[in-house]
């Protein structure tokens, strides 16, 4: 197993050296979220994490509430990549989540039908090695993953120094877990991610 991070813009400075002497070899940069937003910090992060030694992925939050919405998004963070001249060693995720509410707000209809419409309209017009993020809930409740044949990357949060994936769904691990919102590097929280 190998063990990383994800992060974005909202994680301010961060020192790679630190994460990298951590113990881990990946992160996960947001490079862009929505129709038309640009992660900040994307290009910044992503050098900074290769000049330590690390190799790079990115993930785009996505707020398409339809098929249709989820193209203009792919073109968004495709063209995010390709602006920022930035190699990745590992697929680009799209992001399927509610955190902020903003699904919910706008009426989205919480269907497997629309959700995994909207992921495989991403993964369609991305063109590039991509994947899709979500929690557990979404993966077995609204997301038809399996048909959808891409890289998963779970979110399921565990508690404890040696955490264990619920296995009541074998084959929900995925490429990738994230197992926590509070992986300790040098006196700071980040979202800890392990690479099977």
């Amino acid at each position: 197993m190998r063990y990383g991070i994800d992060v974005s813009e909202n994680n301010g400075p961060i020192d790679w050296e630190d994460v990298r002497e951590s113990g881990c070899d990946f992160v996960i940069v947001r490079s862009s979220y929505g129709l038309n937003s640009r992660d900040e910090k994307f290009l910044e992060y992503v050098n900074g994490a290769h000049e330590a030694g690390l190799q790079c992925g990115a993930y785009h939050y996505g707020y398409a509430l339809t098929p249709q919405e989820a193209v203009q998004e792919a073109v968004n963070c495709r063209t995010a990549i390709a602006d920022a001249g930035v190699l990745l060693e590992l697929p680009v995720f799209y992001d399927m989540e509610d955190a902020d509410g903003y699904k919910t707000r706008h009426g989205f209809d919480f269907s497997r039908d629309n959700a995994t419409g909207i992921c495989r309209e991403f993964l369609n017009h991305i063109r590039l090695d991509c994947g899709i993020y979500a929690s557990k809930s979404w993966l077995d409740d609204l997301i038809d993953w399996r048909d959808l044949g891409c890289a998963v990357w779970n979110a399921q949060w565990m508690n404890g120094e040696n955490p264990t994936p619920d296995t009541s769904n074998d084959d929900l691990g995925g490429m990738m877990w994230q197992y926590t919102d509070r992986k300790l590097i040098a006196g700071r929280f980040y979202d800890g991610d392990i690479i099977y």
